[in-house]
């Protein structure tokens, strides 16, 4: 049985609204009133999220909480896994009191594995809906402010799953990449110090 933990897509957890912006009334016209129809812009707010500067950082982070606690979760299946080949192959030779204790250990480490699983992988969940709140949040402002600059009245969240086709000129999202990586600099890693050589020793 392949146990892993992993961490799953943005959009299910997401919990931003739509952006729709507030556009001031216009003077009523002396004729007959003309119906402007809105103008409307899209964006692929995961990959917003995720590629943006700071997004990636977060989730490199997120990612490498997944994989030691996956190194962990091993380590546990392998131990469980040797207590029943022991119990395999020993069992018929063991007393029924040796035979009952190693059972006791087999379902003691079962139900431990089960659980570090369960309550890892709600923890895994929750720091990826945390960042993604976060940097989401952040990121409204930047995208509202992109509209109005562009003229749009509102922006929609782009869902493959039900939007079979949008214009690329309304999608916006690498201008707000842009826009939130300039608000948002990521300082870049720092280089590991190298130790200086080892001065020539004279002959």
């Amino acid at each position: 049985m392949n146990q892993r933990l992993i961490m799953s897509s943005l959009l299910a957890a997401l919990c931003l609204p739509l952006l729709a912006i507030a556009q001031a009334p216009a003077a009523a016209p002396a004729g007959p009133a003309v119906i402007t129809p809105a103008k409307i812009a899209w964006l692929y707010l995961d990959q917003a999220i995720f590629s943006c500067d700071e997004g990636k950082r977060e989730f490199t982070g997120v990612q490498q909480y997944v994989d030691k606690k996956n190194s962990e979760l091993e380590s546990l299946k392998k131990e469980l896994d040797t207590l029943r080949n022991q119990l395999s192959i020993q069992g018929a030779k063991l007393t029924d009191d040796a035979r009952a204790d190693l059972e006791e250990q087999i379902e003691t480490k079962d139900t431990n594995l089960q659980r570090f699983q369960q309550d890892t992988q709600k923890d895994i969940d929750s720091r990826r809906v945390k960042v993604t709140n976060y940097i989401g949040r952040k990121m409204l402002p930047i995208i509202e402010k992109i509209a109005k600059e562009k003229g749009y009245s509102a922006v929609e969240y782009i869902n493959p799953q039900r939007d079979a086709y949008i214009d690329p000129a309304l999608v916006i999202t690498d201008d707000v990449i842009k826009a939130y990586n300039a608000a948002n600099p990521v300082a870049a890693p720092k280089a590991p110090a190298v130790a200086p050589a080892p001065a020539p020793k004279k002959p």
